[in-house]
């Protein structure tokens, strides 16, 4: 039977890789974004997606958002908190108040906001599971990403607690930690980097491979790999569990 699926933030990047994961097998998908455009062109992509324009920062929409999504799906068994901003690049005594603040507002209150008004419909599903997207960053301290680091750190504090909370209802909780992803969001991010210091986008990317054992950029679709077994029977018995998928990596 076809699983009911949401995944926020789905109509790029690794959130568009792990809808199409769930798809391929055989599951009933939703996601949100706040690119409706980009929206309209994954769901001509992806046949079967259904879609929901929502800023997971604000929390109006949300709690519209996640009705939405259970009314067209008919319930959530499985939720993906991938929706997240990458925020500022600059020290703490250098960065804007507001934008640290808008960075809070959506990976992390808004995570929150999406998971508290889907876990009713997960309780009724009977063997419910949410995936946390983190981060490597939720593992190190970044320099200049403070923002970033903070509510990465702050996932995992979520996914714990929340594994404790919903394991009388048999839902899994656990959280994915990528590192190093191949693709634009990963190559601005390297450009704010070598801007803060002062050094080259490849000498960043020379730097970041230096600190891994395996010397190259995640594939996005194994991380949509990794969550779709998360959420399958063969995961049954995990939850509350941290899985870097980051080439090893030792420090940021």
């Amino acid at each position: 039977m076809p699983r009911k699926v949401l995944i926020t933030a789905g109509a790029s990047g690794i959130g568009k890789r792990i809808a199409a994961a769930f798809l391929a097998a055989g599951d009933d998908v939703y996601t949100c974004d706040i690119d409706a455009s980009a929206l309209e062109s994954t769901a001509a992509e992806l046949k079967g997606l259904r879609t929901g324009v929502c800023d997971i920062g604000e929390r109006r929409q949300v709690e519209t958002m996640v009705a939405d999504a259970a009314s067209q799906l008919g319930g959530i068994d499985i939720l993906v908190n991938n929706a997240g901003i990458s925020g500022p690049t600059a020290t703490v005594q250098n960065m804007d108040p507001d934008e640290w603040q808008q960075v809070m507002n959506v990976n992390l209150t808004g995570t929150f906001n999406v998971t508290h008004n889907a876990i009713s419909h997960l309780v009724r599903s009977g063997k419910g599971a949410i995936i946390m997207m983190s981060s490597a960053a939720g593992r190190f301290g970044y320099p200049n990403r403070s923002p970033y680091s903070t509510v990465k750190w702050g996932l995992i504090g979520f996914t714990k607690t929340l594994s404790m909370e919903l394991g009388e209802h048999n839902i899994r909780v656990n959280a994915i930690l990528p590192g190093a992803v191949d693709g634009e969001r990963l190559q601005r991010v390297f450009e704010g980097r070598a801007q803060a210091i002062g050094k080259s986008v490849e000498e960043i990317k020379a730097i970041s491979m230096r600190n891994q054992s395996l010397k190259y950029l995640v594939d996005p679709d194994d991380i949509a790999a990794l969550a779709v077994f998360l959420a399958s029977d063969a995961a049954k018995s995990i939850s509350g569990q941290l899985l870097p998928i980051d080439g090893d990596m030792q420090r940021n």
